[in-house]
């Protein structure tokens, strides 16, 4: 059975594109791929999405970029975190981590309240 797709709560692409981009520069198709195979096809992001927040994570200073050549040999503009993305990520990270495990805890009570 496919995976369902979902929507991305907003603010949740940018934390997954310098994720995605940590490891290694990446070009933006693959790191559209890395995010869909990673997440086994529910995280899917259309290119109307993704590069404008390319785009903004590069003005603010959290990636930076330059063209390369793929493995296809086409020209691509490869991204990588900066310093100041790295400090972004491990932020929004454990900001991420703490609203989740609340949420988790939220979804775990009982219909008469906290157990």
């Amino acid at each position: 059975m496919p995976a369902q797709k979902s929507d991305l709560p907003q603010g949740t692409l940018d934390l997954l594109i310098l994720k995605a981009v940590a490891p290694e520069p990446v070009h933006g198709y693959a790191i559209a791929q890395r995010l869909e195979q990673v997440s086994r096809g529910v995280v899917q992001v259309p290119e109307g999405s993704l590069y404008p927040a390319l785009h903004r994570l590069e003005n603010r200073g959290f990636l930076s970029a330059d063209w390369k050549k793929t493995e296809t040999g086409r020209e691509a503009k490869f991204y990588r975190l900066t310093r100041k993305g790295r400090k972004q990520l491990e932020a929004e990270a454990v900001s991420w981590q703490r609203l989740t495990e609340a949420i988790g805890l939220i979804l775990g009570m009982g219909d008469g309240g906290a157990q």
